[in-house]
Protein backbone atom coordinates (compact mmCIF):
# COMPACT_ATOMS: atom_id res chain seq x y z
CA UNK A 1 0.00 0.00 0.00
CA UNK A 2 1.20 3.49 -1.17
CA UNK A 3 2.25 5.85 1.66
CA UNK A 4 -0.32 9.26 2.48
CA UNK A 5 3.38 11.12 1.57
CA UNK A 6 3.65 9.86 -2.49
CA UNK A 7 1.53 12.00 -4.42
CA UNK A 8 1.31 9.50 -7.98
CA UNK A 9 1.13 11.30 -11.44
CA UNK A 10 -2.12 12.71 -12.14
CA UNK A 11 -3.53 12.59 -8.51
CA UNK A 12 -3.07 15.96 -7.42
CA UNK A 13 -4.35 17.55 -10.81
CA UNK A 14 -6.97 20.41 -10.30
CA UNK A 15 -7.79 23.79 -12.19
CA UNK A 16 -5.09 24.66 -14.76
CA UNK A 17 -2.52 22.16 -12.50
CA UNK A 18 -1.20 19.26 -13.61
CA UNK A 19 -0.39 18.87 -9.81
CA UNK A 20 -1.31 21.02 -6.67
CA UNK A 21 0.40 20.69 -3.41
CA UNK A 22 -0.80 22.95 -0.98
CA UNK A 23 0.10 23.20 2.89
CA UNK A 24 -3.31 22.17 3.47
CA UNK A 25 -3.07 19.38 1.24
CA UNK A 26 0.06 18.62 2.57
CA UNK A 27 -0.87 18.66 6.40
CA UNK A 28 1.81 21.10 6.85
CA UNK A 29 2.31 24.85 7.12
CA UNK A 30 4.88 26.28 4.62
CA UNK A 31 5.49 24.71 1.51
CA UNK A 32 3.65 24.17 -2.02
CA UNK A 33 4.68 23.17 -5.32
CA UNK A 34 2.00 23.40 -8.93
CA UNK A 35 3.07 21.82 -12.36
CA UNK A 36 1.46 24.32 -15.09
CA UNK A 37 1.31 22.86 -18.42
CA UNK A 38 0.50 25.02 -21.13
CA UNK A 39 -0.17 24.23 -24.74
CA UNK A 40 1.32 26.67 -27.21
CA UNK A 41 -0.03 30.16 -27.03
CA UNK A 42 -1.61 29.21 -24.16
CA UNK A 43 -1.66 31.55 -20.66
CA UNK A 44 -2.69 31.21 -17.07
CA UNK A 45 -3.64 34.24 -14.76
CA UNK A 46 -2.83 33.89 -11.26
CA UNK A 47 -1.91 34.94 -7.58
CA UNK A 48 0.61 34.35 -5.12
CA UNK A 49 -1.74 35.04 -2.06
CA UNK A 50 0.64 34.60 1.23
CA UNK A 51 2.95 32.62 -0.92
CA UNK A 52 5.95 33.78 -2.84
CA UNK A 53 6.32 31.84 -5.98
CA UNK A 54 9.67 30.94 -8.37
CA UNK A 55 8.81 30.25 -11.96
CA UNK A 56 10.96 27.09 -13.42
CA UNK A 57 10.36 26.33 -16.87
CA UNK A 58 10.73 22.54 -16.67
CA UNK A 59 10.14 21.66 -20.73
CA UNK A 60 9.68 24.79 -22.82
CA UNK A 61 9.71 28.58 -22.76
CA UNK A 62 7.57 31.16 -21.11
CA UNK A 63 6.77 34.56 -20.31
CA UNK A 64 6.37 35.81 -17.00
CA UNK A 65 4.48 38.98 -16.24
CA UNK A 66 3.65 40.91 -12.93
CA UNK A 67 2.97 44.77 -12.04
CA UNK A 68 3.54 45.84 -15.18
CA UNK A 69 6.95 44.42 -16.11
CA UNK A 70 7.33 41.03 -18.39
CA UNK A 71 10.26 39.03 -18.23
CA UNK A 72 10.97 36.24 -20.79
CA UNK A 73 12.18 32.81 -19.97
CA UNK A 74 14.40 30.98 -22.20
CA UNK A 75 14.20 27.51 -20.30
CA UNK A 76 15.25 24.26 -21.95
CA UNK A 77 14.16 21.01 -24.10
CA UNK A 78 14.07 19.27 -20.94
CA UNK A 79 15.08 19.13 -17.08
CA UNK A 80 18.01 17.09 -17.91
CA UNK A 81 18.95 20.36 -20.17
CA UNK A 82 21.22 22.02 -17.33
CA UNK A 83 19.55 24.60 -15.43
CA UNK A 84 17.02 27.20 -16.68
CA UNK A 85 16.50 30.83 -16.16
CA UNK A 86 13.45 31.22 -13.72
CA UNK A 87 11.47 34.52 -12.44
CA UNK A 88 10.49 34.93 -8.66
CA UNK A 89 7.24 36.52 -7.69
CA UNK A 90 6.27 38.22 -4.41
CA UNK A 91 3.64 37.47 -2.31
CA UNK A 92 0.23 39.46 -2.42
CA UNK A 93 1.19 39.66 -6.26
CA UNK A 94 -0.84 38.78 -9.43
CA UNK A 95 1.21 37.33 -12.37
CA UNK A 96 0.79 35.43 -15.34
CA UNK A 97 2.75 33.03 -17.53
CA UNK A 98 2.20 32.32 -20.94
CA UNK A 99 3.97 30.24 -23.27
CA UNK A 100 3.80 30.93 -27.44
CA UNK A 101 5.19 27.30 -28.16
CA UNK A 102 3.68 25.47 -25.22
CA UNK A 103 5.80 23.47 -22.07
CA UNK A 104 5.64 22.87 -18.30
CA UNK A 105 6.03 25.09 -15.60
CA UNK A 106 7.14 24.51 -11.71
CA UNK A 107 5.71 26.96 -9.84
CA UNK A 108 7.68 26.29 -6.15
CA UNK A 109 5.84 28.32 -3.96
CA UNK A 110 6.59 28.92 0.21
CA UNK A 111 4.52 30.73 2.99
CA UNK A 112 5.90 34.60 2.82
CA UNK A 113 6.17 37.26 5.49
CA UNK A 114 7.99 39.72 3.55
CA UNK A 115 7.45 40.84 0.23
CA UNK A 116 10.61 40.94 -2.29
CA UNK A 117 10.51 42.21 -5.51
CA UNK A 118 9.40 40.46 -8.98
CA UNK A 119 12.97 39.29 -10.69
CA UNK A 120 14.52 37.55 -13.36
CA UNK A 121 17.88 35.31 -12.59
CA UNK A 122 19.23 33.83 -15.99
CA UNK A 123 20.52 30.61 -16.74
CA UNK A 124 24.34 31.66 -16.43
CA UNK A 125 23.95 32.87 -13.02
CA UNK A 126 22.49 29.36 -11.64
CA UNK A 127 25.40 27.67 -9.63
CA UNK A 128 26.20 24.13 -10.53
CA UNK A 129 27.51 22.09 -7.91
CA UNK A 130 29.08 18.32 -8.22
CA UNK A 131 28.89 16.70 -5.42
CA UNK A 132 29.27 12.98 -4.00
CA UNK A 133 31.43 10.70 -5.76
CA UNK A 134 31.58 7.28 -7.49
CA UNK A 135 28.04 6.00 -7.71
CA UNK A 136 26.97 8.86 -5.08
CA UNK A 137 27.43 11.22 -7.55
CA UNK A 138 24.94 14.05 -8.77
CA UNK A 139 24.93 17.36 -9.94
CA UNK A 140 22.67 20.28 -8.16
CA UNK A 141 21.36 23.24 -9.59
CA UNK A 142 21.25 25.61 -6.55
CA UNK A 143 18.93 28.25 -8.02
CA UNK A 144 16.73 28.88 -4.96
CA UNK A 145 19.08 27.86 -2.17
CA UNK A 146 19.53 30.38 1.03
CA UNK A 147 22.84 30.81 0.19
CA UNK A 148 22.55 31.48 -3.56
CA UNK A 149 19.17 33.77 -3.69
CA UNK A 150 17.31 36.41 -1.71
CA UNK A 151 13.88 35.58 -0.61
CA UNK A 152 11.75 35.27 2.60
CA UNK A 153 11.73 31.78 3.31
CA UNK A 154 11.20 29.63 -0.07
CA UNK A 155 14.22 27.28 -0.82
CA UNK A 156 14.81 25.02 -3.92
CA UNK A 157 17.19 23.46 -5.85
CA UNK A 158 17.71 21.10 -8.71
CA UNK A 159 18.97 17.52 -8.58
CA UNK A 160 20.22 14.90 -11.34
CA UNK A 161 21.52 11.71 -10.34
CA UNK A 162 22.87 9.39 -13.13
CA UNK A 163 21.40 5.97 -13.71
CA UNK A 164 22.20 3.54 -11.32
CA UNK A 165 23.72 6.38 -8.53
CA UNK A 166 22.50 6.81 -5.34
CA UNK A 167 21.17 10.73 -4.18
CA UNK A 168 20.58 12.11 -1.16
CA UNK A 169 22.69 10.59 1.02
CA UNK A 170 23.94 9.74 3.75
CA UNK A 171 20.33 10.02 4.16
CA UNK A 172 19.73 13.15 6.52
CA UNK A 173 16.72 15.00 8.30
CA UNK A 174 15.86 18.66 8.95
CA UNK A 175 12.96 18.65 11.12
CA UNK A 176 13.53 20.28 14.25
CA UNK A 177 15.39 24.14 15.04
CA UNK A 178 18.36 23.90 16.53
CA UNK A 179 22.50 24.46 16.64
CA UNK A 180 22.34 21.89 13.88
CA UNK A 181 19.55 21.59 11.64
CA UNK A 182 16.72 23.78 10.67
CA UNK A 183 12.86 22.80 10.19
CA UNK A 184 12.53 22.41 6.84
CA UNK A 185 9.20 21.07 4.84
CA UNK A 186 10.18 19.48 1.66
CA UNK A 187 8.57 18.34 -1.31
CA UNK A 188 9.99 16.12 -4.15
CA UNK A 189 9.25 16.31 -7.38
CA UNK A 190 10.64 13.96 -9.82
CA UNK A 191 11.30 13.41 -13.78
CA UNK A 192 13.16 9.81 -15.41
CA UNK A 193 14.75 10.08 -18.53
CA UNK A 194 13.90 7.60 -21.24
CA UNK A 195 16.47 4.67 -21.39
CA UNK A 196 19.66 5.60 -22.62
CA UNK A 197 18.47 9.77 -23.62
CA UNK A 198 17.98 12.81 -21.85
CA UNK A 199 14.35 13.20 -22.97
CA UNK A 200 11.84 12.91 -20.34
CA UNK A 201 9.56 9.88 -19.74
CA UNK A 202 5.88 9.93 -18.89
CA UNK A 203 4.52 6.73 -18.87
CA UNK A 204 7.22 4.79 -19.79
CA UNK A 205 9.95 2.48 -18.55
CA UNK A 206 11.79 4.54 -16.51
CA UNK A 207 11.61 4.27 -12.60
CA UNK A 208 13.46 4.83 -9.36
CA UNK A 209 12.99 4.89 -5.52
CA UNK A 210 12.82 6.91 -2.81
CA UNK A 211 12.98 6.73 1.04
CA UNK A 212 11.95 8.65 4.08
CA UNK A 213 11.92 6.64 7.57
CA UNK A 214 11.82 8.53 11.19
CA UNK A 215 12.74 8.32 14.67
CA UNK A 216 11.83 6.26 17.45
CA UNK A 217 10.47 9.73 18.49
CA UNK A 218 8.82 11.19 15.44
CA UNK A 219 8.20 7.68 12.99
CA UNK A 220 7.40 7.90 9.50
CA UNK A 221 7.99 4.96 6.97
CA UNK A 222 8.09 5.64 2.91
CA UNK A 223 9.50 3.84 0.36
CA UNK A 224 8.03 4.22 -3.29
CA UNK A 225 8.94 3.60 -6.41
CA UNK A 226 8.85 7.04 -8.78
CA UNK A 227 8.14 7.67 -12.09
CA UNK A 228 7.91 10.85 -14.10
CA UNK A 229 5.55 13.41 -11.98
CA UNK A 230 5.43 11.68 -9.03
CA UNK A 231 5.86 13.72 -6.02
CA UNK A 232 7.24 12.29 -2.20
CA UNK A 233 6.09 14.95 0.78
CA UNK A 234 8.88 14.96 3.41
CA UNK A 235 7.29 16.79 6.73
CA UNK A 236 10.07 15.03 8.88
CA UNK A 237 12.36 12.55 9.24
CA UNK A 238 15.54 10.83 7.43
CA UNK A 239 14.82 11.11 3.49
CA UNK A 240 17.32 9.35 1.13
CA UNK A 241 18.63 7.38 -0.90
CA UNK A 242 17.05 8.34 -3.77
CA UNK A 243 18.07 5.60 -6.26
CA UNK A 244 17.89 6.02 -10.06
CA UNK A 245 17.23 2.67 -11.95
CA UNK A 246 20.76 1.52 -14.41
CA UNK A 247 19.91 3.00 -17.80
CA UNK A 248 17.67 6.05 -17.11
CA UNK A 249 18.87 9.33 -14.92
CA UNK A 250 16.78 11.33 -12.38
CA UNK A 251 15.77 14.66 -11.66
CA UNK A 252 14.00 15.87 -8.78
CA UNK A 253 13.42 19.20 -8.02
CA UNK A 254 13.33 20.29 -4.01
CA UNK A 255 10.98 22.44 -2.57
CA UNK A 256 11.67 23.73 1.35
CA UNK A 257 10.41 26.09 3.77
CA UNK A 258 10.05 26.23 7.30
CA UNK A 259 8.22 28.36 10.00
CA UNK A 260 11.94 29.57 11.70
CA UNK A 261 13.15 32.93 11.95
CA UNK A 262 16.27 31.72 9.66
CA UNK A 263 16.27 30.96 6.20
CA UNK A 264 18.58 28.02 6.18
CA UNK A 265 19.20 24.43 5.33
CA UNK A 266 21.18 22.19 7.87
CA UNK A 267 21.17 19.12 8.31
CA UNK A 268 21.97 16.29 10.48
CA UNK A 269 23.26 12.76 8.91
CA UNK A 270 21.85 9.54 10.38
CA UNK A 271 24.98 8.80 12.24
CA UNK A 272 24.81 5.24 10.83
CA UNK A 273 25.56 6.40 7.73
CA UNK A 274 27.49 9.44 7.83
CA UNK A 275 30.89 7.82 7.47
CA UNK A 276 30.49 7.59 3.83
CA UNK A 277 31.35 11.12 3.17
CA UNK A 278 34.95 10.38 4.18
CA UNK A 279 34.93 7.35 1.62
CA UNK A 280 34.38 10.50 -1.54
CA UNK A 281 37.73 11.53 -0.86
CA UNK A 282 39.29 8.69 -2.53
CA UNK A 283 37.18 8.65 -5.22
CA UNK A 284 36.05 10.37 -8.60
CA UNK A 285 33.07 12.07 -9.46
CA UNK A 286 31.38 10.06 -11.82
CA UNK A 287 32.25 11.06 -15.64
CA UNK A 288 29.20 10.99 -17.53
CA UNK A 289 28.35 14.79 -15.16
CA UNK A 290 27.96 17.33 -15.86
CA UNK A 291 25.16 17.10 -17.81
CA UNK A 292 24.77 19.61 -20.44
CA UNK A 293 26.53 22.25 -17.49
CA UNK A 294 29.38 23.48 -16.60
CA UNK A 295 30.70 22.41 -13.10
CA UNK A 296 31.72 25.15 -10.27
CA UNK A 297 33.35 22.22 -8.76
CA UNK A 298 32.64 19.10 -6.50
Amino acid sequence: MNSKYYVPVGSAATGPFDLEVTPESAGWTESSLRVLTLAPGGSAELTTGDDEIIVVPLAGSASVSSEGTKFALTGRRSVFDGPSDFAYVGRASAYTVASATGGRFALCGARARQKFPFRYVPAADVSVELRGAGNCSRQVHNFGTADRFEADSIIACEVITPGGNWSSYPSHKHDENSDVESQLEEIYYFEIAEAGDTAVDFGGTGFGYHRVYGTPERPIEVLEEVRSGDVVLVPHGYHGPSIAAPGHHMYYLNVMAGPGEERSWNICDDPAHTWLRGSWEHQTVDPRLPLHAPSEGA
